[in-house]
């Protein structure tokens, strides 16, 4: 296995990993939990909240870093 390759799997599965964590976020908005205040019982923790925007902003940086390294051809 050489560079290219591990940069190819590091991408795919930071891509992976990104889709799973932004599904995981809980939604800005009430929508229709908000009628009758039924939008308290599914929000969660503000620290479980700042943890996934770590982990996404993480993801993106690696994602981001190796999608520009392996288009400019820097790894062959």
């Amino acid at each position: 296995m050489n560079l290219y390759q591990l940069f190819q799997i590091i991408w795919s599965s930071s891509a992976l990993l990104l889709i799973i964590v932004v599904l995981l976020h809980s939604p800005k908005g009430d929508g229709l939990g908000g009628i009758g205040g039924q939008a308290q019982l599914f929000t969660s923790a503000k620290s479980a909240e700042n943890t996934l925007n770590r982990i996404t902003w993480a993801l993106t940086i690696v994602f981001m870093a190796s999608t520009i390294a392996l288009s400019a051809g820097w790894l062959r």
